[in-house]
């Protein structure tokens, strides 16, 4: 079985390019972020006839999450129970779904801006209602995957130069913590073998030539329980997908599993 997360970064823009890569890549689930497109435009028919049903948590801002699947969808779950919100308002940022032998949730974390912002505190917020959703199916017998952009590089060596980040979101103390209390919850670090470089970076910045020189960072990440992880055979980053025209600025994770 072959599962995958990536952050298309508009579903509408990168249509053409998502329809393909499913064509050609044989995934069966795929956990989507930034569908940035509201749920009743969301295009269900076009994945219904590559045989892909959708489970879908958007409303046409920056946000939008959903599951894609040729195995089936069921007990679909929309939103994160104990979402902190932001600003007055509950984000689409998290979805969950079983999809045949297997449960995962397609999450977006928030990115956090600035680390004296109210975006940056609402993050750690965020992280703490995630591990306690999480919890229970990730103590299960049950194959379980968290999956999707956590906006944090775990270690120095996620991020092509620490010395580019300091100061900077993504890399502080806290958020790593944060990191580090979810996998506490009984999750582990589906770490993906890069397809050129020695680094699996995940996503790279459109600006300042930051793919063709590889300065990118791994924030899109596969946090698995036992079951799950027992049952990896490989995983990998599709970069390829991440090159040419019209690409988004993430690159897909595939996970292969034994099941």
């Amino acid at each position: 079985m072959r599962i995958a997360t990536w952050n298309v970064n508009s579903i509408t823009a990168r249509l053409p390019r998502l329809l393909a890569w499913l064509e050609s890549s044989g995934t069966d689930v795929l956990c989507l972020q930034e569908a940035k497109v509201a749920e009743e435009q969301f295009p269900a028919e076009q994945l219904r006839e590559l045989g892909y049903e959708a489970a879908v948590h958007a409303t046409g801002r920056w946000n939008g999450v959903a599951v894609l699947s040729r195995v089936g969808i069921e007990d679909v779950v929309k939103g994160l129970p104990g979402d902190p919100g932001f600003d007055g308002s509950v984000e689409p940022r998290a979805i969950s779904a079983t999809c045949g032998p297997l449960r995962v949730w397609s999450v977006y974390v928030p990115n956090g801006r600035e680390v004296d912002h109210p975006h940056y505190a609402y993050k750690l917020q965020w992280f703490e209602a995630l591990k306690a959703a999480v919890a229970g199916d990730a103590a299960g017998s049950r194959p379980f995957a968290v999956m999707g952009d956590y906006n944090v590089a775990p270690t120095d060596d996620d991020v092509f130069d620490p010395a580019a980040y300091v100061g900077s979101t993504h890399v502080t103390p806290a958020e790593r913590a944060a990191l580090a209390s979810l996998r506490e919850a009984g999750l582990s670090d589906v770490v993906p073998r890069p397809l050129k470089y020695d680094h699996p970076f995940t996503y790279w910045d459109y600006r300042q030539l930051c793919f063709p020189k590889n300065r990118g960072m791994r924030i899109d990440l596969v946090y698995a329980n036992a079951p799950f992880a027992k049952a990896v055979s490989d995983a990998y980053v599709d970069r390829e997908e991440r090159k040419g025209k019209g690409a988004s600025d993430h690159a897909p994770v595939v996970v292969d599993l034994d099941v």
